[in-house]
């Protein structure tokens, strides 16, 4: 049997003789009926209504910030929290070259330049120690501010992605932000109810961000949020993202150019019954992950990447990293499984190689090149396995 016919033997041992299988499907097992329906009850259906802060007071509590601020998605999460950051036009952005456009789009938005960095294989993220080396080589100190010396513009901030929900190695990335005064932003948008070293993401930096697109392993049908411990920083999301319009019981004063950003009601109340269920997604989704791990243990030349120690993953998207040795068929793969039914996908284009991103700065990207050319993701469905009493699971 040929390599590409052993990975597709491996991935249908795991997953239900169905079609078509899609890459991650929304779950709808809880409440959502029932608070969408009070919503169309009451009217409350825009943007003020009792879920939206009830979303925001779980979403803080879940991942253990002081402070949630809901948003139409994740996109315009990152924008807002850029501007939060003190990122303005002309900056520079450190930004992983393997990551979804979006990452890259909001530092576009408010006028500053991507600059992309390198990712580790071990955990697909920024890599922390040729992060340092990078800015030793390129960076000045003015004032306690980093100045990259080649092209004369503030290196402002670094905006490392939890890769497909596997958590960024926080700690000595942390001391690299410190070391040049930069400021983080979390790109925590795959990686709700993962953690670093028993911390949740996104509460590691100044300000984190989350996504509940379709795709996500919560969903509110579009929307993201905004998390921080800093009370004045979330006073301002909170303006920012409703128009920066001042409280009045019925004047409409703008006091700043403000970005109509706010989160539905009848989307909160979808996002409530998410999060209600989020442990169970969690649960099944990493039992999903060893279930892949031990199939493909079989298959020389692909493995299912697995958290680090210091990690515990939600298992967004599985993803089959192939030895290089078999990237070159990394196609064949994804052309066979679709063929079957079976929704693969490879990695995200680099950012470096989008037309708009081509003449941004960027360190020597090689593992992030190699990485792109070697993964594809499997379907992650929180439901595609299910507990049965007993323990035993099955395919449904």
């Amino acid at each position: 049997m040929g390599f590409v016919d052993q990975v597709v033997s491996a991935l249908t041992s795991v997953l239900p003789d169905e079609e078509p299988i899609h890459l991650h499907a929304p779950v709808f097992e809880g409440k959502e009926w029932d608070y969408v329906r009070e919503c169309l009850d009451t009217g409350w259906v825009s943007s003020v209504g009792r879920f939206v802060d009830e979303f925001e007071r779980r979403l803080a509590e879940y991942t253990g910030v002081a402070h949630a601020v809901a948003v139409v998605n994740g996109t315009s999460a990152l924008h807002v929290s850029l501007i939060l950051a003190g990122v303005q036009r002309g900056d520079e952005v450190l930004v992983p070259a393997l990551t979804f456009v979006a990452t890259a789009n909001a530092v576009a938005y408010v006028g500053a330049m991507p600059h992309f960095v390198d990712s580790e294989e071990n955990t697909l993220g920024v890599d922390p120690e040729k992060l340092l080396d990078y800015l030793k080589e390129i960076v000045t100190l003015k004032n306690g501010e980093a100045v990259n010396r080649f092209t004369g513009r503030r290196i402002k901030a670094v905006v490392p992605v939890h890769t497909f929900g596997h958590p960024v190695d926080m700690d000595p990335l942390l001391e690299v932000a410190a070391r040049f005064g930069l400021s983080v932003v979390e790109d925590a948008a795959e990686s709700l109810g993962s953690l670093y070293k028993d911390r949740h993401t996104g509460s590691f930096g100044q300000i984190g961000v989350l996504s509940f697109n379709g795709n996500k392993i919560v969903t509110t049908g579009g929307g993201g949020a905004i998390l921080t411990n800093d009370r004045e920083i979330a006073r301002r999301a909170k303006h920012l993202t409703t128009t920066a319009k001042q409280s009045h019981p019925w004047a409409f004063f703008h006091n700043e150019t403000g970005f109509n950003y706010r989160m539905p009601n009848i989307n909160a109340a979808l996002g409530c019954a998410q999060l209600e269920q989020l442990d169970v997604f969690i649960e099944r989704k990493r039992r999903l992950a060893g279930r892949y791990a031990e199939a493909f243990a079989r298959v020389k030349g692909a493995k299912v990447f697995q958290e680090q120690p210091f990690a515990r993953s939600n298992y967004w998207l599985n993803a089959l990293i192939l030895e290089p040795n078999y990237a070159q068929s990394r196609d064949a793969i994804l052309q066979a499984t679709h063929e079957r039914g079976i929704m693969t996908r490879p990695a995200w284009t680099l950012m470096p190689k989008l037309p708009m991103y081509q003449h941004c700065p960027r360190m020597d990207l090689r593992v992030a090149e190699a990485l792109e050319a070697r993964i594809v993701n499997l379907p992650s469905s929180a439901d595609l396995l299910i507990e049965l009493p007993g323990g035993d699971s099955h395919a449904t």
